[in-house]
């Protein structure tokens, strides 16, 4: 899927987008496309600085992968053996902001429901449109598996809820964006962009301005809007574009509500701004996820994660933009902002 976050410098060619400057590496992981940008003159220093952000990606993916053999994957065997699986303290450290996190948004983001991700089929790189046993759907929503259910002392962890599974697709390109903000900088970069399938973390600026990016609208190929994003502000999105098929007329997205254990509706996107930040990242791909499922309740689940600046784009593709953000943000192409909240 092409990115919804586009890199302006490098798709609209907008004044003093130098390509000699900038230097660039990708790649595919996380299941999307990965760039890391580094603006700078000695390109030795910026590849090899790339290159060890990327090599970090590939790690991470390996160690946090929801199905495919991982720690994660043998952890999830311990848990549903109702045994206890040790881990290493970085994944002790992660479940455990995961389930800090979880409980701000009253378990809205919910990393322990990948019994349920599975269920409808998104355990798969590749997945057909199917709708999932209703009466294993039923169970899996009455056991209701979350973050709550999960203990923590040390390097041990378990549950006493047989069906709680994790998957950290919505926290570990967060994750990965903090760590690739620290590689760089210990290498010494100053002014890079990192955009891992539209979570993005701008360090420095880009010459004499600030890095630019843009909102793209989840149904139509322009963006919404283009802003300037500051050293060490990070942007998360949540769309229903992003993993999805479609039946019976209607789209299945992998954004799955806990309460129903259906995919959400009623929202095609989310985009959150978080402000400079240890763990930046990481809110900006948390927080979008519990944003979305808030529906119109949208703007209360920002104000929990200490989120000012956020857009929404509602089923009927009706843009909602809060105050703070909307400052920061010119619309293109014609788009109307339908309402605009504090």
């Amino acid at each position: 899927m092409f990115l919804r976050i586009v890199l302006l410098c490098l798709t609209l060619s907008l004044a003093g987008c130098s390509r000699s400057t900038v230097y660039q590496q990708e790649s595919f992981v996380f299941g999307t496309r990965v760039e890391v940008l580094v603006w700078g003159d000695d390109a030795e220093a910026a590849q090899h600085a790339m290159g060890a952000v990327l090599r970090e990606f590939d790690r991470l993916h390996k160690a946090f992968h929801a199905w495919s053999p991982s720690q994660l994957t043998a952890l999830n065997l311990m848990i549903a053996a109702g045994k206890r699986g040790k881990v290493t303290p970085e994944l002790a450290m992660v479940l455990t902001d995961a389930k800090r996190l979880a409980a701000m948004g009253d378990q809205m983001f919910n990393p322990a429901l990948g019994r349920l991700v599975a269920l409808w089929g998104f355990h798969s790189d590749q997945f057909s449109p199917r709708r999932p046993d209703p009466d294993a759907l039923k169970s899996l929503v009455d056991s209701a598996p979350s973050m709550a259910d999960v203990h923590i002392e040390g390097e041990a962890v378990w549950s006493d809820n047989p069906d709680v599974q994790f998957d950290l697709g919505g926290y570990a390109k967060g994750y990965a964006l903090d760590r690739a903000a620290a590689i760089l900088r210990g290498e010494g970069i100053e002014n890079a962009l990192i955009n891992i399938g539209g979570n993005v973390m701008a360090l420095g600026r880009k010459g004499d301005h600030p890095w630019q990016v843009g909102i793209q609208h989840p149904r139509a190929p322009q963006p919404i809007g283009v802003l300037a994003l500051y050293d060490g502000e990070a942007i998360g999105t949540s769309g229903d574009y992003q993993r999805y098929f479609e039946l019976d007329g209607r789209r299945f997205s992998h954004l799955i509500d806990p309460r129903t254990g259906q995919p959400a509706w009623g929202t095609q996107a989310v985009t959150v701004l978080v402000s400079p930040q240890a763990g930046a990242g990481v809110l900006s791909d948390v927080a979008s996820k519990p944003v979305f499922l808030a529906g119109e309740a949208w703007r209360e689940m920002a104000h929990r994660y200490g989120v000012d600046m956020a857009l929404r784009v509602d089923g009927e593709g009706h843009i909602a933009v809060t105050r703070a953000l909307r400052s920061r943000m010119k619309p293109l192409g014609g788009v109307e902002i339908d309402q605009v909240i504090d």
